[in-house]
């Protein structure tokens, strides 16, 4: 159904004079007349009938009239839903827990007037699509891994170096280190099972297995943060890495945790060189609108340097 007639339709039976409507909406009378027509072929009814005074609304003209109102309303709904501007700024934080996560949380306290749409993304590819084609306005990704350089059209700034730190359980052998080498870690079963081929955290922890020598093993399922922090916290031989930025919060390093009785995990800082996470913003370099800016700006404002000395991260992680 053409909204210009049923917006024709409705200025009509607002100002009951079709010469009325025209001047409305700055057309020709006979332009109204034509799309009235064309409504009453479509719907294959008569809608007005001509009086001296002008233009009467049929029973079936009534009947349409709200349901023509309602049609408009919708149509300027959807309009505004994806006007520059009006619609909220989708970004990808890939997970709930994680520091994009809280890069985020930190923007909406910093611009509580900006609405904002976050969504997860597990894979790179999937970002960029969803990119490139306005689905999502941005998303926070290590980039860009061997093998996949980020498109011509995608932009890219380095946000945040996440150091990476070591948590136990209280059983384990290093759980009493206020920090530890990489060069320490060899030999220790660095659990990891949401390691998974494919993703950039995979070729992140794939080079620092390759330049370090430490083993990560991605073995069985993986049901989730909780999951891994319980099994973690009973064993006195599996340790994971975990960004010194990701949630679930934990005290500080060196001191015993609180969350349920009885875990009692350590997060221990990595040195020697401290490995850290780079999480850059990535989004498409024609994408007008304002929030994105904004955001941008504040990243800019309120994360830290890069490539910090005593610092490791992948060659091919870009630097800027």
């Amino acid at each position: 159904m053409d909204l210009d007639t049923v917006r024709t339709f409705v200025a009509a039976a607002d100002t009951g004079q079709f010469q009325e409507a025209a001047a409305e909406l700055a057309v020709t009378q006979q332009a109204v007349s034509k799309r009235i027509a064309v409504l009453e072929r479509a719907l294959g009814v008569r809608l007005f009938t001509r009086t001296a005074r002008g233009a009467r609304l049929t029973v079936d003209g009534q009947a349409f009239l709200p349901h023509a109102r309602e049609l408009l309303r919708v149509a300027e709904r959807a309009v505004a839903s994806v006007r520059t501007g009006r619609r909220a700024l989708r970004v990808d934080v890939i997970t709930s827990r994680g520091a994009a996560s809280g890069l985020m949380r930190a923007f909406h306290r910093a611009h509580p007037a900006i609405d904002l749409d976050v969504v997860m993304l597990h894979d790179i590819g999937t970002a960029l699509d969803a990119i490139r084609s306005g689905t999502i306005d941005a998303s926070f990704r290590a980039v860009a891994m061997p093998g996949r350089p980020l498109p011509e059209d995608i932009e890219s700034v380095r946000v945040l170096d996440e150091p990476l730190q070591l948590l136990t359980g209280p059983a384990h052998a290093l759980a009493g280190a206020r920090s530890v080498t990489v060069a320490q870690l060899a030999g220790h079963r660095i659990w990891m099972p949401g390691v998974v081929p494919g993703t950039e955290w995979t070729a992140y922890y794939d080079d620092l297995v390759a330049r370090f020598g430490v083993t990560i093993e991605a073995t069985g399922p993986n049901f989730g943060s909780d999951a891994l922090l319980d099994t973690i916290a009973g064993s006195p031989e599996l340790a994971t890495f975990m960004g010194e930025h990701t949630l679930p919060r934990l005290p500080p390093a060196g001191a015993p945790d609180v969350r349920p009785a009885g875990h009692g995990l350590r997060r221990i800082p990595v040195t020697g060189p401290a490995p850290v996470y780079p999480h850059s913003l990535v989004w498409h370099r024609d994408n007008p609108h304002p929030a994105l800016a904004a955001l941008r700006a504040h990243l800019a404002a309120t994360t830290a340097g890069h490539d910090a000395p005593g610092t490791w991260t992948p060659d091919w992680v870009i630097p800027r």
